[in-house]
């Protein structure tokens, strides 16, 4: 589908067939968040798939009785670092001189390292967390986009309880938060609300040209 097709034709789904995303378009999505843009390319975040029937199960009451996390192809967390600072910095560099190899110039990385361990430090820990849940958000939108342009429907969603989630998936003991989470699949044939018409304001009254 075209990118305008596409969008037009996805919509929050609240009812999912029982049709499985292949392996293959769900490696595509997992790659299309990892190409996503964050800040300065630091990535404070990680996924998780969840494709385990008891622990979906166990994650409906956590999202307030929604049964599309439970009855999706997948379940999509998206869960920000809870350690953000030196180790963030470090990962960063480490991926860049695996990327670049030779390429990488010494002096303009530890110039370049700096900067960013100073921007991370200049941060609240209120706000490096706001800071991370952002650069989720930017993942989030790439995801839902990608799944559209590959004909999967997704269903966004910030609703749910945060610390149930965490407490079900451990998320804490891998220094992680729950922010963000997206059941994919397919729509269910009885699914009204795939037919109803989007509701959004006008192109002419939203932008604002100058």
């Amino acid at each position: 589908m075209t990118l305008l097709t596409a969008l037009n034709w996805r919509y929050a789904v609240r009812r999912f067939s029982d049709q499985v995303v292949t392996e293959d378009q769900l490696e595509q999505l997992l790659h299309a968040i990892v190409l996503s843009p964050s800040s300065y390319g630091l990535q404070p975040y990680r996924v998780l798939v969840v494709k385990n029937q008891a622990l979906q199960q166990q994650l409906v009451a956590h999202a307030y009785g929604q049964d599309k996390v439970a009855d999706c192809s997948h379940l999509l967390v998206l869960a920000a670092d809870t350690d953000i600072g030196e180790t963030t910095v470090a990962r960063y560099f480490e991926n860049y001189v695996k990327a670049n190899g030779q390429q990488a110039d010494p002096n303009a990385l530890t110039n370049y390292r700096d900067h960013l361990s100073s921007a991370l430090a200049a941060k609240s820990p209120q706000q490096k967390q706001q800071w991370a849940a952002e650069q989720v958000f930017i993942a989030l939108g790439n995801l839902v986009t990608s799944a559209a342009l590959l004909n999967i429907d997704a269903c966004p969603m910030t609703g749910f309880d945060v610390a149930g989630f965490n407490q079900v998936l451990g998320l804490g003991e891998i220094g992680l938060t729950a922010t963000a989470i997206c059941p994919i699949g397919y729509r269910h044939a009885d699914d009204k609300n795939a037919q109803q018409a989007k509701v959004r304001r006008s192109l002419a009254e939203f932008v604002i040209r100058k």
